[in-house]
């Protein structure tokens, strides 16, 4: 079975909307796809700030925003559409939306109350399973870098550490929006005892499942790079350094459980940072893991590829979220489905 299904994903990054168009085919449960179109479609005017700012509001402007934001979705899925020519030939769209609130394990905003208890995130394993089976290791390195695992036919996931969305931050105080390749943080040098005070943060001796909140990097550990005086190069040398111990340790947990030699695939925009790939490669080499970061589409777009995925088998009303990574109480079918009158 063919789908031509378009999925759209707003990341924790905030830098804008990624869409694409993935052409997907179902033969005795093994799945291909193909991208036929990508892009990233930043945000416009005050989008990004509208987004930041989502848990300040009431209760009755967060759900104006809601609804001017699905639109503002539709408007930049219908010019991605026609910027690359797809009338007709598109079967369902399917959108993540944006988190603004992620309580775990109460609830998460955009999907609402979880009721079948657990995290409610994350979400893009069943993807990966379907997608990328032949990595045992998985590493999305976004605003937030998160990890999944697969031991056999089980599958364990769960986000590492505040990402992108920490470094980004601290490049702004250089003017610029991110540091390209990690070129500031390989001039600086390591504050040992800021990351020694970052690695004993209590969520990284929390057991898994496990998720984090996009303030967790805003508010509980940008603050603690602030108070020092200390210089942006050496804040992101000790930061890239916190993000590639934590990975490490995380994979570690694993290690024995894992074939021989396994190898991670690197996605996000964090694997582009070139410094960081190298720093997460250098401890992942005691342990036999090495590190592949693939084509260009493939890092901008895999979670977008997976939304794509996720509505057709949302359609298809098979499992898109899996309990052994979410904690819930069983596998379930996400999302919901609305039919075009046209």
């Amino acid at each position: 079975m063919i789908y031509r299904a378009m999925g759209i994903m707003s990341g924790s990054s905030l830098d804008g909307l990624d869409m694409v168009c993935v052409q997907l085919e179902e033969q005795q449960r093994k799945w291909q796809m193909e991208v036929l179109a990508a892009e990233c479609m930043p945000f416009d005017g005050d989008w990004a700030d509208r987004l930041q700012r989502a848990t300040e509001l009431s209760a009755k402007d967060h759900a104006l925003l809601d609804a001017d934001f699905g639109h503002y979705i539709g408007q930049q899925a219908n010019a991605f559409i026609a910027k690359h020519d797809l009338h007709y030939k598109i079967a369902l769209i399917s959108s993540h939306g944006h988190t603004s609130f992620h309580l775990p394990p109460h609830a998460t905003v955009q999907l609402g109350h979880v009721a079948l208890g657990g995290q409610g995130a994350p979400i893009v394993p069943m993807g990966e399973k379907l997608l990328w089976n032949s990595f045992p290791l998985l590493l999305n390195i976004g605003g937030i870098a998160n990890l999944s695992v697969r031991l056999g036919e089980q599958y364990l996931a769960y986000d590492v550490c505040p990402a992108n969305r920490v470094l980004n931050m601290l490049a702004l105080k250089t003017g610029k929006s991110y540091d390209e390749g990690g070129k500031i943080a390989s001039s600086g040098s390591i504050l040992p005892d800021l990351l020694a005070t970052l690695n004993q943060l209590p969520y990284y001796g929390a057991p898994y499942p496990k998720s984090l909140a996009n303030d967790f990097g805003t508010d509980v550990v940008f603050p603690m790079l602030e108070v020092g005086g200390w210089k942006v190069e050496d804040l992101l040398r000790t930061y890239v350094e916190h993000i590639a111990v934590q990975v490490a340790k995380a994979v570690e947990q694993h290690a024995h459980d894992l074939d021989a030699q396994p190898v991670m695939m690197i996605t996000g925009g964090g694997a582009f940072n070139d410094f960081l790939v190298g720093r997460i490669r250098s401890l992942l080499e005691p342990m036999r893991v090495s590190v592949e970061v693939p084509d260009a589409d493939i890092v901008n777009y895999k979670e977008a590829i997976i939304m794509a995925l996720l509505g057709v088998l949302r359609w298809r009303e098979e499992p898109t979220v899996m309990a052994s990574v979410t904690g819930a109480s069983r596998d379930s079918v996400g999302g919901a489905v609305w039919r075009s009158q046209v």
